[in-house]
């Protein structure tokens, strides 16, 4: 653990203004730490603490490097497979290590966090702190709504009961459904077991968003570095449950 320094010296340190400005601005309650409003006197520490400036994280640590990538179907979302199956790694190639945040099965595409930030791992991947990610699901036969209630009121699964955050139909007609769900967990194939539960198995899943990250443009094998407001977004929105 790093030995904690003042507020407003971190602050300056990371090159973000001078150590008078970041006085006036602590004053004025824009900083906090770990959520909580920071005072003048306060001192933190940089590398285990989430300081935040204006509502952008503070750039404790220039190495650090995330990105987001619609991950295809077929890739495995590891760093490595001893089976010799494409990851996510492999696709986009960068020279830092990084490592996927959380996972996505093989089977299902869409959007996937790589990262070197263990803090930003733990915060995106933790149930405590409550990221949300939400899907557009593709399923058999046409979903009642008294079905899709049933992914929201919870349904039993091996491992224990599982419950949508929100769920809704976007199309049902025909042969296929389309819903958009959002979980608050993610157990392994949670979304496909848990509609195999109400009778109507999954031809399709992609994840759209992760918490408040989310890319439409983003193509099958694409990929974009995060912006600092968007790692700032994520931190926000991990809240201790």
């Amino acid at each position: 653990m790093a030995e904690p320094v003042r507020l407003q010296k971190a602050i300056a340190h990371a090159g973000l203004m001078s150590r008078r400005s970041a006085e006036e601005i602590i004053a004025s309650g824009k900083v906090t730490v770990d959520g909580d409003t920071a005072v003048l006197g306060d001192r933190v520490d940089v590398e285990n603490q989430v300081v935040m400036v204006s509502g952008t994280i503070l750039p404790v640590n220039p190495a650090n490097q995330t990105i987001l990538l619609y991950k295809p179907v077929g890739v495995i979302s590891t760093a490595d497979d001893p089976q010799g199956r494409p990851t996510v790694v492999e696709i986009v190639g960068s020279e830092t290590r990084l490592y996927p945040v959380g996972r996505l099965d093989s089977d299902s595409e869409g959007l996937i966090l790589l990262s070197n930030d263990g803090l930003l791992t733990e915060r995106v991947t933790h149930p405590r702190y409550g990221i949300r990610k939400k899907y557009f699901v593709e399923l058999e036969g046409t979903v009642s709504r008294s079905s899709v209630r049933r992914l929201t009121e919870g349904v039993e699964l091996e491992d224990g009961p599982a419950m949508a955050l929100s769920a809704h139909v976007v199309d049902a007609s025909g042969n296929r459904s389309q819903i958009e769900i959002v979980m608050g967990e993610g157990r392994k194939r949670e979304v496909r077991r848990m509609m195999d539960v109400i009778g109507h198995p999954v031809l399709r899943l992609v994840r759209t968003a992760i918490g408040p990250i989310a890319d439409p443009h983003l193509r099958p094998g694409e990929w974009r570095l995060l912006s600092t407001q968007e790692i700032a977004n994520l931190f926000a929105e991990a809240t201790p449950k």
